[in-house]
Formats: C-alpha cells, sequence, structure tokens
C-alpha cells in the first residue's frame, strides 16, 4: 500500500450508530465501529510494551468516541466515553483495521469467550460488587 493510498479524505462520527467512517484517496471506506477502535487501540495500555502483554478490554460495548483531535498529517487520536485517550491511530493502522476488521473482530470475541469475559458493561467477575444487605 503506498502512503497515498492511506491517506483519508473525510472522516465522520456518527454517533447514533457509534461508528467511524473514514474514506481514503484509493477510493475504500471503512465503517469502523467505536467498540473495536477501543479494544484495539494502540496503546500500550492495551498493547502492552511487547508481544504477550497485551490486556483483554472487556465490557466495552457502549463504547463512544466523544472527541477526535487530529496528530499532526498522520494520525487521529481518540477520546473514549470510559475516559481513554491515549492510543494514536496512524492513517495506515485505520486502513489496516479496516481490511482486517472482520478477522480481528472474531479473535477478540474468541478471546473473551476463552476469558469468560463479557462485552457488555460490569458484566466482567472482578468489575462486579457484592450486593449490600
Amino acid at each position: 500500500m503506498g502512503s497515498t493510498s492511506a491517506q483519508p479524505t473525510d472522516i465522520k462520527l456518527h454517533q447514533q450508530s457509534r461508528l467511524l467512517e473514514i474514506s481514503f484517496a484509493n477510493g475504500k471506506t471503512f465503517s469502523l465501529p467505536c467498540e473495536f477502535l477501543r479494544v484495539y487501540s494502540p496503546s500500550a495500555e492495551v498493547r502492552g510494551h511487547g508481544p504477550g502483554q497485551e490486556v483483554l478490554q472487556v465490557g466495552k460495548k457502549n463504547a463512544e468516541i466523544t472527541h477526535i483531535e487530529p496528530v499532526g498529517n498522520y494520525a487521529i487520536q481518540l477520546t473514549f466515553s470510559d475516559g481513554h485517550a491515549t492510543g494514536i491511530y496512524s492513517w495506515s493502522l485505520l486502513y489496516d483495521y479496516g481490511l482486517h476488521q472482520e478477522e480481528m473482530w472474531q479473535r477478540y470475541l474468541k478471546s473473551l469467550a476463552e476469558a469468560g469475559a463479557s462485552r457488555e458493561p460490569g458484566s466482567a467477575p472482578f468489575e462486579q460488587r457484592p450486593k449490600s444487605k
């Protein structure tokens, strides 16, 4: 992929459907769900600092993008409704996410199932609080 094909020509945030739509110079357009972008954040908090250090993101089904900040002319930084705001999404990363979205999503769902975790907020075992008497 050449650097010009990864140049976005349009970025739209659809708040009701919670989708980030991004169109590229080569004519490709991708609709990336906010939840997908949150669980695949390129931040160290999510990816870790090396292979095998990834942190499975749970309870992010209702994640929303609350702010989009340009980073130079090569990326955007997204702020999410849960306060996460440290990932820098380069144009080439977003393009790659668009191309591989389905397989990445299936891998995420499989990881959740294997961990006994859920996409639902507050449903992770370690997030549950005992009921008061």
